[in-house]
């Protein structure tokens, strides 16, 4: 009888044990598909995503300055991005940063910013451009550690123009060729192109259709200095992950003595 007992008591134990494994099991499953689908909103309304100990940041649409584009454009938003970034430098578990391009440019402040912010992170950083990265697209795709851009990639570089009213005065031009200058500096400091050829480039006349300026498709891009290397998600992911195993590297701010 007391044998009975003990088998009994030993059958409901192995019961309560496969029934607690099969709960547990459950609230895995239930936390992954919370996970995944807290992931896959966040990629939907910013764009961004962390695998593992890497960050991945996507640069589309234009790049939205202190007014609110129309609801039908693609935008990237500064404010996003910013404090992202703010937050991967403190991180202990993010160990570097994957920024994907594919942008027509935009504002030109945001752009700066974004790309300042991401030129001071201690931590190791790559960009890849995809379809493009025009006008305040190249400073941003330049102010990473190292850059690629796939072969079918455009960079288009121009002079700084501004839609709207323009008030007709010379300190108005001044504004603008200090702007130029702000851009051409930062860039001209995180890549190999010459100030020199940067300005030729900028006012190219003949490319463009009603505008002046240059197209630098793919390989274009690496020859002329402003992109390292020519290459694709693979070659990007394999540079950061390298980066990442010497360790963080600190930088001068652009433009420091």
């Amino acid at each position: 009888m007391a044998k009975n007992h003990k088998n009994h008591k030993s059958v409901q134990n192995k019961s309560e044990n496969a029934a607690y494994q099969n709960n547990a099991e459950k609230g895995a499953r239930s936390e992954k598909r919370e996970e995944e689908k807290h992931r896959d909103e966040r990629i939907e309304e910013t764009g961004q995503t962390t695998m593992g100990n890497v960050h991945l940041i996507t640069i589309i649409g234009e790049v939205e300055g202190h007014d609110n584009l129309g609801s039908n454009t693609k935008t990237t938003k500064y404010e996003h991005i910013l404090p992202q970034l703010a937050a991967i430098e403190d991180s202990g578990e993010i160990q570097g940063l994957l920024v994907l391009l594919n942008t027509m440019g935009g504002d030109v402040e945001a752009g700066l910013a974004i790309a300042e912010m991401i030129a001071s992170l201690s931590k190791p950083t790559v960009s890849l451009v995809l379809g493009g990265s025009h006008s305040i697209g190249v400073p941003i795709a330049t102010s990473t550690d190292y850059s690629y851009i796939v072969p079918t990639g455009t960079m288009v570089i121009h002079p700084v123009r501004m839609n709207g009213m323009v008030i007709g005065a010379p300190q108005t031009f001044d504004y603008f060729k200090q702007m130029q200058d702000r851009i051409t500096g930062f860039v001209c400091s995180h890549c190999r192109v010459t100030r020199e050829r940067m300005e030729e480039m900028m006012m190219t006349t003949g490319v463009l259709t009603k505008d002046m300026g240059t197209i630098l498709v793919g390989g274009e891009a690496v020859r002329e200095g402003l992109i390292d290397e020519v290459g694709g998600i693979r070659e990007a992911v394999k540079k950061l992950h390298d980066l990442m195993e010497k360790g963080p590297q600190v930088r001068p701010i652009s433009g420091a003595k």
